[in-house]
Protein backbone atom coordinates (compact mmCIF):
# COMPACT_ATOMS: atom_id res chain seq x y z
CA UNK A 1 0.00 0.00 0.00
CA UNK A 2 2.27 3.24 -1.16
CA UNK A 3 2.83 5.59 1.69
CA UNK A 4 1.16 9.20 2.20
CA UNK A 5 3.49 11.92 0.59
CA UNK A 6 5.60 13.79 2.36
CA UNK A 7 3.19 17.05 1.69
CA UNK A 8 0.31 15.63 2.68
CA UNK A 9 1.02 14.54 6.31
CA UNK A 10 1.77 17.85 7.41
CA UNK A 11 -0.90 19.33 5.95
CA UNK A 12 -3.28 16.83 7.87
CA UNK A 13 -1.77 17.36 10.91
CA UNK A 14 -1.83 21.54 10.56
CA UNK A 15 -5.38 20.75 9.05
CA UNK A 16 -6.19 19.18 12.81
CA UNK A 17 -4.41 21.47 15.10
CA UNK A 18 -6.47 24.02 13.25
CA UNK A 19 -9.72 22.46 13.72
CA UNK A 20 -9.38 21.66 17.11
CA UNK A 21 -7.97 25.00 18.36
CA UNK A 22 -10.72 26.93 16.74
CA UNK A 23 -13.10 24.09 18.37
CA UNK A 24 -11.71 24.56 21.60
CA UNK A 25 -12.28 28.52 21.58
CA UNK A 26 -15.91 28.36 20.20
CA UNK A 27 -16.97 25.98 22.61
CA UNK A 28 -15.43 28.65 26.00
CA UNK A 29 -17.77 31.10 23.96
CA UNK A 30 -20.80 29.29 23.92
CA UNK A 31 -20.19 28.67 27.62
CA UNK A 32 -19.59 32.15 28.43
CA UNK A 33 -23.11 32.60 26.62
CA UNK A 34 -24.26 30.78 30.07
CA UNK A 35 -22.22 32.15 32.38
CA UNK A 36 -25.11 34.21 34.19
CA UNK A 37 -28.65 31.97 33.34
CA UNK A 38 -27.35 28.72 35.51
CA UNK A 39 -26.72 31.33 38.46
CA UNK A 40 -29.98 32.97 38.20
CA UNK A 41 -31.32 31.29 41.21
CA UNK A 42 -28.84 32.50 43.50
CA UNK A 43 -28.16 36.10 41.90
CA UNK A 44 -31.99 36.23 42.25
CA UNK A 45 -31.63 35.85 46.11
CA UNK A 46 -28.96 37.74 46.69
CA UNK A 47 -30.25 40.65 44.72
CA UNK A 48 -33.80 40.45 45.08
CA UNK A 49 -34.35 40.16 41.58
CA UNK A 50 -37.61 39.20 39.17
CA UNK A 51 -37.58 36.89 35.92
CA UNK A 52 -37.94 40.37 33.82
CA UNK A 53 -34.97 41.67 35.77
CA UNK A 54 -32.39 38.74 35.39
CA UNK A 55 -33.79 38.18 31.66
CA UNK A 56 -32.99 41.29 30.74
CA UNK A 57 -28.89 40.80 31.31
CA UNK A 58 -29.40 38.19 28.60
CA UNK A 59 -30.59 40.83 26.31
CA UNK A 60 -28.42 43.09 26.72
CA UNK A 61 -25.45 40.14 26.27
CA UNK A 62 -27.41 39.38 22.61
CA UNK A 63 -27.89 43.27 21.69
CA UNK A 64 -24.24 44.22 22.67
CA UNK A 65 -22.79 40.68 20.91
CA UNK A 66 -25.08 41.10 17.82
CA UNK A 67 -23.81 45.02 17.34
CA UNK A 68 -20.46 44.25 18.03
CA UNK A 69 -20.49 40.93 15.73
CA UNK A 70 -20.78 43.42 12.57
CA UNK A 71 -17.82 45.58 13.77
CA UNK A 72 -15.55 42.67 14.37
CA UNK A 73 -15.13 41.44 11.05
CA UNK A 74 -13.61 44.52 9.94
CA UNK A 75 -11.36 44.19 12.98
CA UNK A 76 -10.41 40.41 11.85
CA UNK A 77 -9.64 41.73 8.37
CA UNK A 78 -7.30 44.87 9.58
CA UNK A 79 -5.87 43.09 12.79
CA UNK A 80 -5.64 39.53 12.15
CA UNK A 81 -8.00 36.57 13.70
CA UNK A 82 -5.42 35.82 16.53
CA UNK A 83 -5.53 38.91 17.90
CA UNK A 84 -9.31 39.83 17.69
CA UNK A 85 -9.52 36.01 19.16
CA UNK A 86 -7.34 37.40 22.40
CA UNK A 87 -9.33 40.01 22.72
CA UNK A 88 -12.57 38.63 23.16
CA UNK A 89 -11.32 36.09 25.74
CA UNK A 90 -9.75 39.12 27.09
CA UNK A 91 -13.52 40.41 27.58
CA UNK A 92 -14.46 36.77 29.10
CA UNK A 93 -11.70 37.03 31.84
CA UNK A 94 -12.82 40.11 32.65
CA UNK A 95 -16.90 39.44 32.69
CA UNK A 96 -16.23 36.23 35.12
CA UNK A 97 -13.71 38.36 37.76
CA UNK A 98 -15.74 40.68 37.69
CA UNK A 99 -19.48 38.53 38.58
CA UNK A 100 -16.96 37.49 41.57
CA UNK A 101 -17.01 41.03 42.54
CA UNK A 102 -20.16 42.52 41.75
CA UNK A 103 -22.95 43.85 44.43
CA UNK A 104 -25.82 44.46 42.29
CA UNK A 105 -27.93 44.87 39.22
CA UNK A 106 -25.76 47.21 37.18
CA UNK A 107 -22.57 44.90 38.07
CA UNK A 108 -24.74 42.14 36.56
CA UNK A 109 -25.18 44.17 33.60
CA UNK A 110 -22.30 45.35 32.98
CA UNK A 111 -20.99 41.80 33.91
CA UNK A 112 -23.28 40.90 30.73
CA UNK A 113 -22.28 43.24 28.10
CA UNK A 114 -18.56 42.71 28.91
CA UNK A 115 -19.51 38.75 28.05
CA UNK A 116 -21.04 39.77 24.87
CA UNK A 117 -18.33 42.21 23.89
CA UNK A 118 -16.47 39.09 23.86
CA UNK A 119 -19.17 36.66 22.14
CA UNK A 120 -19.04 38.96 19.46
CA UNK A 121 -15.60 38.18 17.83
CA UNK A 122 -15.78 34.11 17.65
CA UNK A 123 -17.71 34.16 14.36
CA UNK A 124 -16.13 36.34 12.64
CA UNK A 125 -12.72 35.40 13.90
CA UNK A 126 -12.96 31.54 13.94
CA UNK A 127 -14.62 31.15 9.88
CA UNK A 128 -11.39 33.63 8.86
CA UNK A 129 -9.40 31.16 10.54
CA UNK A 130 -11.00 28.23 9.12
CA UNK A 131 -11.33 29.49 5.46
CA UNK A 132 -7.67 30.39 5.27
CA UNK A 133 -6.26 28.02 7.37
CA UNK A 134 -7.61 24.49 6.46
CA UNK A 135 -7.54 22.77 3.44
CA UNK A 136 -10.56 22.51 1.00
CA UNK A 137 -11.08 18.98 1.13
CA UNK A 138 -11.64 19.46 5.44
CA UNK A 139 -13.95 22.49 5.33
CA UNK A 140 -17.02 20.51 5.01
CA UNK A 141 -15.84 18.54 8.29
CA UNK A 142 -14.06 21.62 10.32
CA UNK A 143 -17.19 23.51 9.94
CA UNK A 144 -19.05 20.19 11.47
CA UNK A 145 -16.67 19.94 14.57
CA UNK A 146 -16.91 23.97 14.98
CA UNK A 147 -20.47 23.81 15.33
CA UNK A 148 -20.40 20.82 17.36
CA UNK A 149 -17.68 21.76 19.94
CA UNK A 150 -20.49 25.30 20.73
CA UNK A 151 -22.99 22.50 21.62
CA UNK A 152 -20.15 20.74 23.32
CA UNK A 153 -20.07 24.29 25.46
CA UNK A 154 -23.47 24.97 25.61
CA UNK A 155 -23.73 21.30 27.50
CA UNK A 156 -20.97 21.82 30.03
CA UNK A 157 -21.93 25.19 31.31
CA UNK A 158 -25.19 24.61 33.23
CA UNK A 159 -23.42 21.54 34.94
CA UNK A 160 -20.42 23.25 36.15
CA UNK A 161 -21.50 26.91 37.03
CA UNK A 162 -24.43 24.91 38.71
CA UNK A 163 -22.28 22.08 40.74
CA UNK A 164 -19.84 24.92 41.38
CA UNK A 165 -22.53 27.36 42.76
CA UNK A 166 -24.20 24.40 45.09
CA UNK A 167 -20.90 23.45 46.12
CA UNK A 168 -18.73 26.70 46.85
CA UNK A 169 -20.88 29.38 46.25
CA UNK A 170 -21.78 31.40 43.03
CA UNK A 171 -18.82 33.98 43.43
CA UNK A 172 -16.42 31.03 42.80
CA UNK A 173 -17.90 29.48 39.90
CA UNK A 174 -17.07 32.69 38.51
CA UNK A 175 -13.72 32.37 39.69
CA UNK A 176 -13.83 29.06 38.12
CA UNK A 177 -15.50 30.55 34.77
CA UNK A 178 -12.50 33.04 34.65
CA UNK A 179 -9.84 30.03 35.27
CA UNK A 180 -11.27 28.73 32.07
CA UNK A 181 -10.85 31.91 30.08
CA UNK A 182 -7.40 32.30 31.27
CA UNK A 183 -6.48 28.46 29.79
CA UNK A 184 -8.33 29.58 26.71
CA UNK A 185 -6.30 32.99 25.99
CA UNK A 186 -3.26 31.62 27.10
CA UNK A 187 -3.79 28.77 24.52
CA UNK A 188 -4.74 31.11 21.69
CA UNK A 189 -1.53 33.30 22.49
CA UNK A 190 0.72 30.08 22.73
CA UNK A 191 -0.62 29.01 19.32
CA UNK A 192 -1.09 32.18 17.18
CA UNK A 193 1.23 30.84 14.80
CA UNK A 194 -1.82 28.54 14.10
CA UNK A 195 -4.52 31.15 13.73
CA UNK A 196 -2.48 33.65 11.37
CA UNK A 197 -3.10 33.94 7.91
CA UNK A 198 -1.05 32.43 5.39
CA UNK A 199 1.88 35.10 4.04
CA UNK A 200 0.46 34.96 0.41
CA UNK A 201 -3.09 35.70 1.68
CA UNK A 202 -1.90 38.01 4.46
CA UNK A 203 -0.41 40.07 1.45
CA UNK A 204 -3.31 40.08 -0.93
CA UNK A 205 -5.77 40.15 1.90
CA UNK A 206 -6.52 44.46 0.94
CA UNK A 207 -6.70 44.00 -2.76
CA UNK A 208 -10.32 43.44 -3.06
CA UNK A 209 -10.46 45.97 -0.38
CA UNK A 210 -9.02 48.53 -2.32
CA UNK A 211 -10.85 47.68 -5.64
CA UNK A 212 -14.61 47.29 -3.96
CA UNK A 213 -14.34 49.81 -0.89
CA UNK A 214 -14.52 48.16 2.77
CA UNK A 215 -18.77 48.54 2.68
CA UNK A 216 -18.83 47.26 -0.93
CA UNK A 217 -19.90 43.75 0.72
CA UNK A 218 -23.32 45.62 1.70
CA UNK A 219 -24.62 45.79 -1.55
CA UNK A 220 -24.22 42.36 -2.19
CA UNK A 221 -27.65 40.53 -2.38
CA UNK A 222 -26.44 37.01 -1.30
CA UNK A 223 -24.71 39.03 1.83
CA UNK A 224 -28.40 40.29 2.91
CA UNK A 225 -30.07 36.95 1.96
CA UNK A 226 -27.65 34.94 4.60
CA UNK A 227 -28.18 37.42 7.48
CA UNK A 228 -32.17 36.93 6.85
CA UNK A 229 -31.35 33.25 7.12
CA UNK A 230 -29.48 33.56 10.22
CA UNK A 231 -32.12 35.72 11.58
CA UNK A 232 -34.69 33.84 10.67
CA UNK A 233 -33.68 30.23 11.61
CA UNK A 234 -31.59 31.39 15.16
CA UNK A 235 -35.38 33.28 15.73
CA UNK A 236 -36.94 29.58 15.53
CA UNK A 237 -34.36 27.98 17.45
CA UNK A 238 -34.22 30.57 20.21
CA UNK A 239 -38.10 29.66 20.73
CA UNK A 240 -37.31 25.85 20.78
CA UNK A 241 -34.78 26.61 23.54
CA UNK A 242 -36.82 29.09 25.59
CA UNK A 243 -40.16 27.55 25.35
CA UNK A 244 -40.28 24.12 24.48
CA UNK A 245 -40.58 22.64 27.86
CA UNK A 246 -43.92 24.13 28.98
CA UNK A 247 -45.44 23.68 25.32
CA UNK A 248 -44.88 20.04 25.35
CA UNK A 249 -46.03 19.91 28.84
CA UNK A 250 -49.45 21.69 27.11
CA UNK A 251 -49.61 20.25 24.23
CA UNK A 252 -48.95 16.49 24.76
CA UNK A 253 -49.13 16.18 28.54
CA UNK A 254 -45.37 15.37 29.39
CA UNK A 255 -44.88 15.80 33.12
CA UNK A 256 -41.66 18.83 33.37
CA UNK A 257 -38.73 15.96 33.27
CA UNK A 258 -39.78 14.19 30.38
CA UNK A 259 -40.41 17.72 28.72
CA UNK A 260 -36.63 18.69 29.79
CA UNK A 261 -35.52 15.44 28.35
CA UNK A 262 -37.12 15.93 25.26
CA UNK A 263 -35.56 19.13 25.29
CA UNK A 264 -32.30 17.19 25.79
CA UNK A 265 -32.77 14.64 22.73
CA UNK A 266 -33.55 18.10 20.29
CA UNK A 267 -30.12 19.29 21.43
CA UNK A 268 -28.63 15.82 21.14
CA UNK A 269 -30.32 15.54 18.28
CA UNK A 270 -28.76 18.64 17.20
CA UNK A 271 -24.90 17.76 17.85
CA UNK A 272 -25.54 14.25 15.72
CA UNK A 273 -26.98 16.32 13.00
CA UNK A 274 -24.32 18.58 12.83
CA UNK A 275 -21.39 15.62 12.26
CA UNK A 276 -23.96 13.93 9.81
CA UNK A 277 -24.22 17.53 8.18
CA UNK A 278 -20.07 17.96 7.83
CA UNK A 279 -19.72 14.33 5.69
CA UNK A 280 -23.17 15.64 3.81
CA UNK A 281 -21.67 19.35 3.08
CA UNK A 282 -18.66 17.65 1.13
CA UNK A 283 -20.70 16.98 -1.96
CA UNK A 284 -22.05 20.52 -2.61
CA UNK A 285 -25.82 21.70 -3.29
CA UNK A 286 -25.75 23.34 0.14
CA UNK A 287 -28.56 25.01 -0.57
CA UNK A 288 -30.48 22.50 -1.46
CA UNK A 289 -29.23 19.90 1.45
CA UNK A 290 -30.43 22.88 3.52
CA UNK A 291 -33.99 23.29 1.92
CA UNK A 292 -34.16 19.15 2.69
CA UNK A 293 -33.12 19.32 6.16
CA UNK A 294 -35.34 22.31 6.99
CA UNK A 295 -38.48 21.36 5.29
CA UNK A 296 -38.45 18.23 6.97
CA UNK A 297 -37.60 19.63 10.89
CA UNK A 298 -40.51 22.39 9.67
CA UNK A 299 -42.73 19.30 8.91
CA UNK A 300 -41.92 17.67 12.12
CA UNK A 301 -43.09 20.98 14.15
CA UNK A 302 -46.09 21.12 12.59
CA UNK A 303 -46.75 17.58 13.37
CA UNK A 304 -46.15 18.54 17.21
CA UNK A 305 -48.37 21.56 16.88
CA UNK A 306 -51.28 19.68 15.38
CA UNK A 307 -51.40 16.15 16.65
CA UNK A 308 -51.60 14.37 20.36
CA UNK A 309 -48.56 12.03 20.54
CA UNK A 310 -47.18 9.83 23.41
CA UNK A 311 -43.89 10.90 24.85
CA UNK A 312 -42.30 8.51 23.36
CA UNK A 313 -43.27 9.47 19.67
CA UNK A 314 -42.38 12.93 21.07
CA UNK A 315 -39.04 12.13 22.00
CA UNK A 316 -38.53 10.80 18.76
CA UNK A 317 -40.28 14.14 16.91
CA UNK A 318 -37.92 16.43 18.96
CA UNK A 319 -35.05 14.37 18.14
CA UNK A 320 -35.64 14.65 14.52
CA UNK A 321 -36.22 17.95 14.14
CA UNK A 322 -33.03 18.28 15.81
CA UNK A 323 -31.10 16.17 14.18
CA UNK A 324 -32.02 17.62 10.50
CA UNK A 325 -31.24 21.48 11.44
CA UNK A 326 -28.17 20.31 12.35
CA UNK A 327 -27.47 18.94 9.07
CA UNK A 328 -28.17 21.94 7.86
CA UNK A 329 -24.95 23.46 9.96
CA UNK A 330 -22.30 22.82 8.20
CA UNK A 331 -23.59 23.89 4.48
CA UNK A 332 -25.22 27.01 5.91
CA UNK A 333 -21.16 28.06 6.99
CA UNK A 334 -20.16 26.80 3.46
CA UNK A 335 -23.08 28.62 1.74
CA UNK A 336 -22.11 32.25 3.60
CA UNK A 337 -18.05 31.22 2.43
CA UNK A 338 -19.50 31.11 -1.07
CA UNK A 339 -21.48 34.16 -0.94
CA UNK A 340 -18.22 35.93 0.75
CA UNK A 341 -15.62 34.72 -2.08
CA UNK A 342 -18.40 34.64 -5.31
CA UNK A 343 -17.50 38.84 -5.63
CA UNK A 344 -15.18 39.77 -3.13
CA UNK A 345 -12.21 36.99 -2.67
CA UNK A 346 -10.76 36.33 0.77
CA UNK A 347 -9.95 39.64 1.27
CA UNK A 348 -14.25 40.24 3.38
CA UNK A 349 -13.94 36.97 5.03
CA UNK A 350 -14.06 39.00 8.66
CA UNK A 351 -16.64 41.91 7.58
CA UNK A 352 -19.31 39.15 5.69
CA UNK A 353 -18.74 36.66 8.57
CA UNK A 354 -19.30 39.27 10.97
CA UNK A 355 -22.22 40.76 9.27
CA UNK A 356 -23.99 37.79 8.80
CA UNK A 357 -23.76 36.30 12.31
CA UNK A 358 -24.99 39.08 13.70
CA UNK A 359 -28.31 37.64 12.75
CA UNK A 360 -27.73 34.94 14.76
CA UNK A 361 -28.02 37.46 17.91
CA UNK A 362 -30.37 39.35 16.81
CA UNK A 363 -32.04 36.25 16.18
CA UNK A 364 -32.07 34.78 20.05
CA UNK A 365 -32.34 38.08 21.17
CA UNK A 366 -35.72 38.84 19.40
CA UNK A 367 -37.02 35.13 20.27
CA UNK A 368 -38.76 35.82 23.31
CA UNK A 369 -39.95 38.89 22.72
CA UNK A 370 -41.63 37.60 19.39
CA UNK A 371 -42.73 33.81 20.99
CA UNK A 372 -43.14 35.57 24.73
CA UNK A 373 -47.10 36.84 23.84
CA UNK A 374 -48.03 34.29 22.45
CA UNK A 375 -46.86 32.00 25.58
CA UNK A 376 -48.00 34.22 27.99
CA UNK A 377 -51.61 33.72 26.61
CA UNK A 378 -51.32 29.71 26.17
CA UNK A 379 -51.48 28.78 22.42
CA UNK A 380 -48.77 26.56 22.40
CA UNK A 381 -49.38 25.32 19.25
CA UNK A 382 -49.13 28.72 17.56
CA UNK A 383 -45.87 29.30 18.60
CA UNK A 384 -44.54 25.83 17.15
CA UNK A 385 -46.54 26.60 14.11
CA UNK A 386 -44.83 29.81 14.02
CA UNK A 387 -41.65 27.97 14.37
CA UNK A 388 -42.31 26.15 11.14
CA UNK A 389 -43.12 29.18 9.32
CA UNK A 390 -39.62 30.74 10.49
CA UNK A 391 -37.92 27.56 8.92
CA UNK A 392 -39.63 27.48 5.31
CA UNK A 393 -38.44 30.93 5.04
CA UNK A 394 -34.78 30.44 6.04
CA UNK A 395 -35.42 27.23 3.08
CA UNK A 396 -36.19 30.91 0.78
CA UNK A 397 -33.54 32.43 2.04
CA UNK A 398 -30.70 29.70 1.49
CA UNK A 399 -32.43 29.46 -1.97
CA UNK A 400 -31.75 32.43 -3.04
CA UNK A 401 -28.00 32.82 -1.93
CA UNK A 402 -27.76 29.47 -4.16
CA UNK A 403 -29.57 31.06 -6.65
CA UNK A 404 -27.18 34.32 -6.97
CA UNK A 405 -23.85 33.18 -5.76
CA UNK A 406 -24.41 30.47 -8.76
CA UNK A 407 -25.00 33.20 -10.95
CA UNK A 408 -22.44 35.60 -9.86
CA UNK A 409 -20.14 32.54 -10.31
Amino acid sequence: MPEPSAAVVPIARHDLETISLVGFVHGVSHFFHLLLPPLFPWLMTDFALSFAGVGATMTAFFVISAIGQAGAGFLVDRIGAARVLALGIGCFLLAALSLSLVDGYAGLVMVAALAGLGNSVFHPADFTVLNRRVSSARLGHAFSMHGLSGNLGWALAPVFMTGMAATVGWRLAALAAAGLAALALVLVIWRRRTLAEPPTQASGQTVGTAREGVFAFLRSAAVWWCFTFFLLITTAFGAIQNFATPILQHLHGLTLTAAATALSAYLAGGAGGILTGGFLAQKGAHDRLIAVALGIAATMAVVLATVPLPSGLVLAVMTSVGFCTGIAGPSRDLLVRRAATSRFGQAAYGRVYGFVYSGLDTGLALAPLVFGGMMDHGRFASVLIGIAVLQTLAIVTALRVGGVTRAAA
